[in-house]
């Protein structure tokens, strides 16, 4: 079976890619990192114009009603680049959940603003001292007068400075399982929310705790049934890590194509060392690796989009295996630079920071393989 991309898949890519390199690639993550936004507000309005955010949006809401498979090469160009900022969590977890659950209302009122590169979403799930596990959920919502009154903290909330709305999991019914569980829609400027920054290891992408104090909630934010968020949410899921394999494949490739350049430039005893065995096999190694991750990611995304019954483990395999690949490869290539590859001077250290971020974002490697072993009968 052929997974690789077709013709209009590929000259799109390279599009974006073009664009990409315009904006000089991870020096929009460097500008982040020390506190200047604006470079990649231009970005991600430049990527917009480009179509980008409104790929796999319904057309009767302004995008082009496409799948998960051509979302691949705008997820894998954004991994290149380690694209700080909200494009996978928007376009790969919250659109999906709002065209799967949500209401006329919400389509209405959020997907053609999401389609146009106006308006961004963060999720908003763990706890302090919790875990990704559905026990851990304990913000309380109580219902009131038509409303639902929040009052809580949720920590480690991904760039919630630059997202305009978040998806917030909160406890609606009693009980510690699944059940009870529900998805609402909060926007930024409530009133009555705090946000204090956390650190990350990854300083491309800014964490923060998000403090309610008896926030007042619609019922018409609610996204899906009420007490049945967990459920949505695994569905969601499933988008969002296909689109992660995705992300981290460009990643990968980025650092095969480093390691293999120096390697090329960097001599030792009167020739480069890529021309000694150590080097040339790692170098093999990391490309067997990328090539992988990216059959896994490609049929991953295909299984999503054409609903093959085999899409849980297919998700949950090509997950498992890019997060790890990207965790030995980045640290591979860490070892080709040498001496130089520890320094801030080159990008080795960013793409090491962003596998370590990625290898339990929403939820951890043994979560993952628990679902694929389930998923698969064992």
């Amino acid at each position: 079976m052929d997974f690789s991309l077709n013709q209009e898949q590929e000259m799109f890519r390279g599009y974006v890619r073009k664009y990409l390199d315009g904006a000089g690639q991870t020096k929009t993550a460097r500008a982040y990192i020390e506190g200047e936004n604006e470079s990649l507000r231009t970005l991600l309005s430049g990527l917009a114009e480009l179509g980008c955010s409104s790929i796999n949006i319904s057309e009767d809401h302004g995008g082009m009603g496409l799948g998960p498979l051509d979302l691949i090469p705008v997820l894998e160009e954004t991994g290149r680049s380690l694209l700080p900022g909200l494009f996978l969590e928007t376009n790969a977890l919250a659109v999906p959940l709002i065209e799967k659950f949500g209401t006329e209302v919400q389509k209405d009122r959020y997907l053609a603003e999401i389609a146009a590169g106006r308006k961004t979403f963060s999720l908003a799930w763990l706890e302090p001292g919790g875990s990704y596990g559905p026990s851990d959920i304990n913000l309380e919502a109580k219902s009131l007068n038509g409303q639902l009154i929040l009052s809580g903290v949720k920590s480690m909330v991904p760039d919630a400075g630059l997202a305009d709305h978040y998806i917030v999991l909160v406890r609606t019914g009693k009980g510690k399982r699944n059940d009870g569980i529900t998805l609402l829609i909060v926007d930024r400027n409530e009133t009555n929310i705090t946000m204090e920054s956390q650190k990350n290891i990854d300083e491309t992408r800014h964490l923060a705790a998000l403090s309610f104090h008896d926030v007042e909630i619609p019922m018409g934010q609610v996204l899906g049934s009420m007490h049945q968020g967990w459920d949505a949410l695994q569905e969601g899921l499933l988008s969002f890590n296909a689109a992660l394999s995705a992300v981290i494949v460009g990643c990968m490739e980025k650092v095969v194509e480093m390691a293999a350049e120096y390697a090329k430039i960097r001599e030792q005893f009167g020739q480069p060392i890529g021309r000694f065995q150590a080097i040339k096999h790692r170098i093999v190694d990391m490309k067997m690796d990328l090539e992988t991750a990216r059959s896994l990611a490609y049929y991953a995304n295909w299984a999503l989009e054409s609903g093959a019954e085999d899409r849980v483990q297919a998700v949950s395999c090509a997950r498992i295996f890019a997060t790890k690949a990207f965790v030995r490869i980045s640290s591979d290539n860490i070892q080709v630079h040498g001496g130089i590859g520890f320094t801030e001077e080159i990008d080795c250290h960013l793409f090491v920071k962003r596998a370590r971020f990625y290898e339990n974002y929403l939820g951890s490697t043994e979560q993952y393989y628990k679902q694929a072993a389930t998923a698969l009968g064992w």
